[in-house]
């Protein structure tokens, strides 16, 4: 990495000593903000000089710089999302910079301080206006509110609380990760080779009250976003510093109950002397669940971070977690059983499932400025994570007398590495950004098992059973340029290298089969700016999802790393200074589906797919103290290999909509009412059999005062009949002659209500 990073800073000083010798440096504006309530930088605060018009966008580390200003006097306005706007003027002499240091006092949030802007802060995550407004208007309180955060995103439980959930966006039955790029403080989420399936996500050792932004985009248009980035990534971003320590208790139905401490361990002086924080957060849940067998779930989440400005231009956070959970489960089961009356609705045919799962990891992470400006970011990281999973899908469809439960187990370590720097200068006078990054990941995963199993208990025969080691090596390069104050484009290029290895243990001899592939990912995005209240913007690229190992192998090689292209053309508006609507149609082209079914230890291939569809996002501030939010989406899922009519994509989402009414007022009293809507879906190629859709309403409201809060918050208010996962599936009940193919579902939540105390101290 020495000589990648040495190359970097030679190309930096190049484009520096470019920028120089075309633009005549005069006066010049430089400045940092900061929050007045912790003391530490914002990033991606706007800072605009009203005069000119001209604006920037502050980096990590809270900064900004206003070059080649003729002399005079300035008007500088600093906003920021949740934060109390501010106006400073400024005098500036020829060749003179000025240095100006700025406190942001929180506030509640004022859509009319938003503007449509194409800048983004160097060395900042993607950044999206609506994730910032949402994680506003609704902190998130679960571990499923952690992803239902992404507009249009919708997801379903179908196995006891603690396996991942299933995804739903644009389109996309992403089943548990498979075209949806998950990371969180940058490290992955997604699991290759999972011994479930390709691309799984368990976003449970997340702490909901430690998520502090939600950074999201739909598309594949991104390339620091690699594998798995195809219907779009969510990244979250956990805080580096808590301003009160707490303690929560919930208290719910079914016997669920949760307990959250957070934990200040340095105190406000060492935050605001030294510039140093610590907290430790752990939480602990506990249900029954609604299902006549008791679902027995637990979870124990820990995590410790660590977050120090070595100096004004250096930054070192170190963070460790801990989780584990168990649980039972009466899967999904046959609506025959239902209408003959064999079980109810939150009944089993198989109470035995279930499962266990435990994640370990550290991460180091250090940013610092270069002298010429640029920004050096490196984090490593290890993740040690474990899974066993029972499940029984087809009753007794193979085996008649001992039944069909199956047992997915592994056992994977995760070393990773990446690197990411960041650079402005100029060129022709104008601005260019410069992103370059490169990293590797290293997943080994033993003993990846598929078996037949009874009761847990025993295993009757292994399907397969062996080793995977899969690498992938990656590099990008993104370059921004900002033609003028309305037109920008990004264009962006990421190469991938994977090496798969699959040791099988079932084989004579063991085995061992390799293969390699690389594949290049060009982006292109443009920004047109008409003014501060309207913004056009066109986006194009290719993506892919890899397949699971055993896949690769098996293939010897062929269509292993499946292409995506999509399009993406909208225009985000402010038509009213307390409104903000973004709008988006789009396409997306999958060249190859087939995936790793490791519920059979098969490769189910399911050819080229287009999508197409419109979203539609508006956010309004009705009041000072009222907000409304509603998203809605409609997609064109389809199969371009099968004849019409049986050319449906099974349990693609058509049509969705989410949205709901916040109040936050002054005396402490804040809560929300919103609505979750899913049209009706086909659950197989030839809509004969539909997964029915469902509509649904949940609340909160909390009362926060300086040394408690008190929530009580209600899923499913109507206390509907929904089936929240459901799948065509051909099973066989043990009093049946012959399988029948139907529809399985596991029940959703019926009415569910919780109340939670928090102290502060």
């Amino acid at each position: 990495m020495y000589f990648l990073k040495r190359c970097l800073v030679s190309f930096s000083l190049i484009l520096g000593c470019v920028g120089q010798l075309l633009a005549f440096h005069q006066g010049s504006i430089k400045g940092s903000v900061r929050s007045a309530n912790d003391h530490l930088p914002l990033t991606g605060a706007t800072v605009v000089i009203l005069e000119t018009n001209q604006g920037a966008v502050t980096d990590i580390f809270g900064k900004y710089i206003f070059d080649q200003l003729e002399a005079g006097q300035y008007t500088i306005k600093i906003s920021y999302v949740g934060y109390e706007s501010q106006q400073l003027k400024v005098t500036i002499k020829d060749n003179e910079s000025v240095q100006l240091n700025t406190q942001l006092k929180a506030s509640s949030l004022m859509l009319s301080e938003i503007t449509v802007s194409p800048q983004k802060a160097m060395g900042a995550k993607q950044f999206n206006t609506l994730s910032s407004v949402d994680i506003l208007l609704r902190p998130t309180q679960s571990s499923q509110d952690v992803l239902r955060i992404v507009p249009g995103l919708f997801i379903a439980q179908h196995a006891g609380g603690g396996k991942a959930e299933q995804i739903f966006l644009r389109g996309f039955d992403i089943d548990h990760g498979t075209d949806i790029h998950l990371s969180v403080d940058g490290l992955p989420v997604n699991m290759v080779s999972h011994a479930h399936g390709q691309g799984y996500s368990d976003l449970h050792f997340v702490i909901p009250e430690t998520v502090e932004q939600v950074h999201f985009e739909k598309g594949l248009y991104n390339a620091d976003k690699g594998n798995f980035a195809t219907a779009g990534f969510v990244a979250f971003q956990t805080k580096d510093v808590i301003q009160n320590s707490s303690v929560l208790l919930e208290a719910g139905q079914f016997d669920t109950y949760r307990l959250v401490s957070m934990v200040d361990l340095l105190g406000e002086k060492r935050r605001k002397e030294n510039l140093q924080s610590a907290y430790l957060a752990t939480e602990y849940m506990g249900s029954a669940g609604y299902f006549e067998s008791p679902q027995n779930f637990t979870r124990l989440n820990v995590m410790a971070k660590f977050h120090q400005y070595l100096s004004d231009d250096k930054i070192l956070t170190v963070q460790a977690s801990t989780f584990t959970s168990q649980w039972d489960a009466s899967g999904q089961i046959p609506e025959r059983a239902v209408q003959q009356g064999l079980i109810t609705r939150w009944g089993a045919i198989d109470d035995t499932e279930g499962g266990s799962t435990s994640r370990t990891q550290v991460s180091v992470k250090l940013k610092q400025t270069q002298d010429n400006g640029g920004i050096w970011e490196n984090q490593a990281y290890f993740i040690n994570y474990n899974f066993e999973l029972y499940s029984n899908f087809t009753f007794f469809l193979n085996d008649p007398i001992n039944g069909d439960q199956i047992r997915q187990k592994e056992n994977r370590n995760i070393f990773g590495y990446q690197t990411n720097y960041y650079l402005e200068s100029a060129l022709a006078g104008k601005t260019l950004q410069h992103h370059l990054g490169a990293g590797i990941r290293r997943d080994d995963v033993r003993d990846n098992e598929l078996s037949r199993s009874l009761g847990r208990s025993t295993t009757l025969s292994r399907i397969a059973l062996g080793n995977v080691l899969e690498t992938n090596i990656f590099a990008f390069i993104n370059e921004t340029w900002q033609f003028n104050k309305s037109l920008s484009a990004n264009i962006g290029v990421r190469v991938d290298h994977f090496d798969f290895e699959y040791v099988d243990a079932l084989s004579a001899g063991f085995q061992r089969q390799n293969q390699t592939q690389n594949i290049v990912s060009p982006k292109l995005q443009l920004n047109y700016t008409l003014n501060d209240r309207v913004q056009f913007f066109a986006k194009s690229g290719l993506g892919f999802h890899s397949n699971d190992t055993r896949v690769v192998v098996a293939q010897e090689g062929r269509q292993i790393l499946p292409r995506a292209l999509g399009v993406d053309v909208g225009v985000n508006l402010k038509p009213f200074p307390n409104m903000y609507v973004s709008l988006t149609g789009w396409w997306l082209d999958l060249e190859q589906e087939f995936v790793y079914v490791g519920d059979e230890g098969i490769v189910e291939p399911s050819g080229e797919t287009r999508r197409l569809g419109v979203d539609v996002s508006l956010r309004y501030q009705m009041t000072p103290w009222l907000y409304a939010d509603v998203d809605v989406n409609y997609t064109q899922a389809r199969s371009q290999e099968a004849p019409e009519g049986e050319n449906l994509i099974p349990l693609a989402p058509s049509f969705t909509s989410i949205g709901g009414l916040t109040f936050k007022t002054k005396s402490g009293w804040n809560g929300s009412v919103r609505y979750r809507f899913m049209d009706d879906r086909p659950a197989n190629e030839d809509n004969s059999v539909v997964a029915l859709g469902y509509f649904l309403l949940d609340a909160n409201l909390n009362y926060t005062r300086k040394k408690f809060e008190i929530s009580f918050s209600a899923q499913n208010l109507l206390n509907q009949d929904w089936n929240e996962a459901q799948f065509d599936t051909e099973s066989r009940l043990q009093n049946e002659a012959n399988p029948i193919s139907e529809i399985h579902f596991t029940p959703g939540t019926p009415f569910f209500a919780k109340l939670g105390v928090k102290l502060f101290f």
